[in-house]
């Protein structure tokens, strides 16, 4: 039978000894922090600046690639860098698109292109920038003082021209006026060879039948777009007979000329109104120069009545000789 023994009661301080003992003899007790030996502490350091190395040539490709947004300063983004294409902005569009940057701040970045001393030119994203200085000018807030930027790294400017152009087509689509315009306007500064190679790249998606459509409405960008205050607003239908009429009278031009500048419009519908009229009136056939009821050939007069049923011959040419002639002749039309 085996004897039983007798337990102790628990000593407090047996764990302090116990713990004090182990760092006499060197040993580290469970549970206790120890520093890692140095071969770990280089390793781990050399993991750490990996990663950041990582990290920064991520960013430095994103910032180039043009994935990162950017708070651009408004007085360094130049906005006339490149021709815009859009003339004329709704008032009521604008007016939206500003109490919503009041409201919820800025939510698309625009897009710019990096220029010469700390400046950056406009891509597009005009709206948006024109509306930021608004707000900025009204309150002063410094929230308003800055825009946020994608930084695009075009290879040329014809590549430029076709993201701005892209961008306004996606978002609020131009007019037919302004699709002719920026097109021309690019051959102008040779960003393109000419005209219908700027047509085609700018507008490579449009259908054949609508850059034929833009390719008419240059004619009106050619003749009319220093005297016209609204072209961007003229419509389709009106454009391209204002086209037509302009390619057959070779002197239109100067007429739409002269009734713009005598009556100066202040508004689309009263330029538009002005357009029409001159087209109609150009529409309208001229008079032919009604045929004299009496007149004197030589010695002979000829009196018509006004319904052409009656007709007189009289004077010293009337002979008898003449009689004959008059009648063989008429013999000869029965």
């Amino acid at each position: 039978m085996v004897k039983r023994k007798r337990l102790t009661p628990a000593r407090p301080d047996y764990l302090g000894e116990t713990v004090s003992a182990l760092e006499a003899k060197g040993a580290s007790p469970v549970g206790a922090r120890r520093n890692p030996p140095p071969i770990a502490q280089v390793a781990g350091d050399t993991a750490a600046q990996a990663a950041l190395e990582e990290l920064t040539e991520e960013l430095r490709a994103a910032r180039a690639d043009g994935r990162m947004v950017q708070s651009l300063p408004l007085e360094i983004v130049d906005e006339t860098h490149l021709v815009r294409d859009r003339m004329a902005v709704d008032d009521t569009e604008m007016a939206a698109l500003t109490e919503s940057l009041r409201m919820r701040g800025q939510q698309t970045p625009i897009e710019v292109m990096e220029l010469e001393q700390g400046r950056f030119g406009l891509i597009s994203g005009w709206r948006r920038l024109s509306a930021l200085r608004a707000l900025f000018s009204e309150t002063g807030e410094k929230r308003f003082a800055t825009v946020q930027a994608l930084l695009k790294r075009p290879e040329s400017a014809a590549d430029a021209y076709l993201a701005m152009v892209e961008e306004n087509e996606i978002r609020v689509g131009l007019s037919y006026y302004e699709r002719a315009r920026i097109a021309a306007r690019a051959a102008e500064q040779g960003v393109y060879p000419d005209e219908t190679s700027a047509l085609r790249a700018l507008f490579a998606s449009a259908s054949r039948a609508k850059r034929s459509k833009i390719g008419s409405f240059m004619v009106l960008y050619h003749e009319l777009d220093d005297c016209l205050s609204f072209a961007a607003a003229i419509p389709e239908r009106l454009g391209l007979a204002l086209v037509k009429a302009l390619k057959e009278d070779p002197h239109m031009a100067k007429r739409l000329t002269g009734i713009i500048q005598r009556h100066k419009p202040q508004a689309l519908e009263e330029e538009a109104v002005l357009l029409k009229q001159a087209l109609e009136k150009n529409s309208q056939p001229e008079k032919q120069a009604e045929k004299p009821l009496s007149e004197n050939i030589g010695d002979i007069r000829m009196d018509i009545s006004r319904n052409g049923a009656r007709l007189v011959l009289s004077g010293e040419g009337v002979s008898e000789n003449f009689a004959e002639k008059l009648r063989a002749w008429l013999r000869a039309q029965a």
